[in-house]
């Protein structure tokens, strides 16, 4: 099988300082050897690496696919064969974005030997794709209540792209039990931003490329979502890096682009439906959760925020020059 690109980082991995081989850096689909100078990034990793705390028991690697065994235990034998082959699809197209996590067994036959723990559908996905390594969180503790502790404690101190970010987040939500509220609670963050940011998983390939080269930002993917099919997604995001539109002017085009019936028509509720829509497109476009309420003579528009950083990103956002300190 082919060595391919290990896909857009290494998500949750990115959490874990520690790797198998020193100085062993994620395979990136955007800048492949010689692509970026040494230094940057070299000293990228570095710094970012440098401000994660020590996660106990866990360490990060690309596996060979075939060291690994899979569960026993794993109830999940049948799988939904169109979202299977749209997983070996996106893998082919991203690489794995949520490493597997494994238990390692030592040798056999003189080689590295793994158990799989969480990833299955990752892993055969990944062995249908071609690919010859896979991503992985090598776990050497039972304790997993203080693996998941660190990874959430590096969730605040990594530079994780957007794409990343998102993956961190789902497989926080799915592989180590942790619900929105905790997540949110725990890194400062409003659960609606959690929510949009997960969201960005379901762009097409070619899109979520662009998020993560940074030719294409957050704010301008959630409004392309928007969008009901993934044609128009992919022009809409080659007409943005062309043309440099700003994120309120791609929100425009996709609301010209909607069908007639799907514009946010007032339903018989009244004036109370029509303003609890305009409140959801408020927190849409600022990643939080908003609300509109209006009184006899006048009305209030409450803008949610998780932290002190939060409220900045959203100033921002809104073009709010803040005073600095």
């Amino acid at each position: 099988m082919a060595d391919k690109r290990g896909g857009l980082g290494r998500g949750i991995g990115a959490l874990i300082p520690t790797s198998e081989v020193p100085g062993e850096r994620p395979i990136d689909v955007f800048f492949p050897a010689g692509g970026v100078s040494e230094a940057n990034s070299q000293s990228g990793e570095l710094s970012n690496e440098s401000n994660l705390v020590p996660v106990p028991g866990a360490r990060f690697g690309h596996l060979d696919v075939d060291a690994i065994t899979p569960n026993p235990k794993q109830p999940r034998s049948v799988y939904e064969p169109e979202a299977f082959a749209e997983l070996v699809h996106s893998i082919r197209e991203l690489g794995v974005l949520q490493p597997i996590v494994v238990r390692d067994l030592g040798e056999r036959d003189g080689k590295p030997a793994y158990e799989l723990i969480m990833g299955e559908r990752r892993l055969r996905a990944s062995k249908q794709a071609g690919l010859a390594k896979i991503p992985a969180v090598i776990r050497e503790t039972a304790d997993e209540n203080m693996l998941r502790d660190a990874l959430l404690e590096n969730l605040h101190r990594s530079d994780l792209n957007p794409l990343e970010e998102a993956s961190a987040y789902q497989q926080l939500l799915e592989d180590f039990g942790i619900t929105q509220d905790e997540l949110a609670e725990r890194i400062g963050r409003s659960r609606p931003k959690i929510t949009n940011t997960i969201r960005l998983l379901r762009l097409p390939a070619s899109v979520q490329l662009k998020v993560a080269a940074g030719v294409l930002s957050a704010g301008h993917a959630r409004a392309i979502l928007a969008l009901e099919f993934e044609a128009a997604m992919e022009a809409m995001a080659d007409k943005v890096v062309k043309q440099g539109l700003s994120v309120r002017a791609v929100e425009e085009l996709v609301a010209i682009a909607k069908p007639e019936g799907k514009r946010g028509k007032v339903s018989p509720g009244g004036i109370q439906d029509s303003l609890k829509g305009l409140a959801d497109q408020v927190g849409d476009r600022f990643s939080t959760k908003a609300k509109i309420s209006l009184g006899k003579g006048k009305g209030v528009l409450t803008i949610e925020f998780g932290s002190v950083a939060d409220l900045y990103r959203i100033l921002d956002e809104m073009g709010i020059e803040r005073e600095q300190h």
